[in-house]
């Protein structure tokens, strides 16, 4: 029960942190500065099995271009939006050539819709379906700024230019910490290709949709064109320590990095005499992972003496794990008392299975938050229980009572019983 107290009390200060808007810094000392415009890349597949008549009597191919007619006609002003495709120019059988065919047709920038829907009009089914190097090169697009940034996927089958693993190059992409996201769109129900796509979806955060119709597929695109021009936190890429004495210190925000199976990282936050300390952190499986397994965040001094911890354990039915807790640091008579450098220290126990890749780590998000301290602050954090040693005393109170009541009772029915 404490670690479920400990668990709730973590969440419940994420959340209230969430639900308040508070916005964290886009780097650990970084002043206030304007967010860049949010870029959009569309990666559209135009190989030869688009020219399959299976969506509400069209071709693939005739329902993709209606999507992107309808989504660059709704197009925010302010999201900066630019088309690659993949298998548009090269229709003969040189595999290594077919592999290369991927190609920009609408630069990242201010969308002009004439421009971009006569380039999108002019696409015909062709070649192969180079997933991979798409991807390299749209991230490639992307790179440089602050601002959202996200590939939309839509592809109708598997990548042919193995052994460059879409899923490998998400990885990767998701291991530089730029703050990329990835959706993809599968048009057609296959089991292969939806694995496929759901795993460079879930790589990068992304999300993965299966569509089979017209309606749906300018819907979903739309969707995500917009959702970049939502405000968001963009993550600060940082790089934990193998111990606390290496740490980088971090200051409130919104931090990524990657844990190894069986790897500790370590990070150091100050908090002052009358603040308290809020962190969570979130571990996600990029890939397949054997079941059970648990994620650990720790609060120690600097003296290695833990103060509070959080933890929580899985068993293969979710593809993110997370916990936090809340350490509250006395205040102090003295005006110039010195902060406490707290270390925190994450770990999961999550393990690859036989043939699995084991790197890059797996991807965490970290939040760390130092705000002022309640005003009494060893009820908030007395063993991970907080207030809820006055229901815990009450509930020994009233079982004490019920139990001399009881035992009078008992006695008083065996008297009359023996008197009878």
């Amino acid at each position: 029960m404490i670690r479920r107290q400990r668990l709730a009390v973590g969440v419940c200060a994420l959340l209230a942190a969430l639900t308040a808007g508070l916005t964290f810094p886009t780097a650990a000392a970084a002043d206030e500065t304007e967010q860049a415009a949010p870029k959009v890349e569309l990666v559209l597949d135009v190989s030869g099995s688009m020219r399959t008549r299976d969506i509400d009597g069209g071709t693939r191919m005739a329902a993709a271009k209606q999507a992107f007619d309808d989504v660059l006609d709704a197009t925010p002003q302010d999201v900066e939006l630019g088309i690659r495709t993949l298998g548009a120019n090269y229709p003969g059988n040189d595999r290594k050539e077919g592999c290369k065919d991927t190609a920009q047709l609408y630069p990242v920038g201010p969308l002009d819709r004439t421009d971009a829907k006569t380039a999108v009009a002019t696409l015909q089914p062709t070649g192969w379906t180079p997933i991979g190097p798409a991807l390299l090169k749209a991230a490639g697009d992307l790179d440089g700024g602050s601002g959202t940034r996200r590939i939309v996927l839509i592809s109708d089958g598997e990548d042919t230019c193995q052994p460059l693993d879409p899923c490998e190059v998400a990885r990767e992409i998701a291991a530089k910490g730029i703050g990329l996201t990835i959706d993809t769109l599968g048009l057609v129900p296959d089991s292969k290709t939806r694995d496929q796509l759901s795993c460079i979806a879930d790589a990068t955060g992304g999300t993965y949709t299966s569509v089979q119709h017209k309606e749906e597929l300018t819907d979903r695109v739309g969707q995500l064109v917009h959702r970049a021009a939502d405000p968001v936190v963009t993550p600060v890429a940082t790089s934990g320590a193998g111990q606390c004495t290496g740490a980088p210190t971090l200051k409130s925000g919104l931090y990524t990095d990657r844990a190894a199976f069986g790897q500790q990282r370590w990070y150091k936050v100050d908090v002052k005499p009358g603040q308290e300390l809020r962190a969570s952190v979130s571990v996600a499986d990029d890939r397949a992972v054997n079941p059970s397994y648990g994620v650990l965040l720790r609060a120690v001094t600097a003296k290695g003496r833990e103060i509070v911890r959080g933890e929580a354990a899985g068993t293969g039915r979710t593809d993110m794990i997370s916990t936090g807790l809340r350490y509250p640091k006395p205040s102090s008579d003295d005006d110039n008392a010195p902060a406490e450098t707290v270390c925190l220290e994450v770990a999961h126990s999550f393990s690859a299975p036989a043939g699995v890749k084991s790197t890059p780590g797996l991807p965490l998000e970290l939040t760390v938050d130092v705000v002022n301290g309640p005003d009494q602050a060893h009820d908030v954090a007395s063993f991970g229980l907080g207030r809820g040693w006055w229901l815990l005393g009450t509930l020994v109170l009233i079982g004490f009572l019920a139990g001399v009541l009881w035992g009078w009772l008992s006695r008083w029915r065996v008297a009359i019983w023996r008197t009878n």
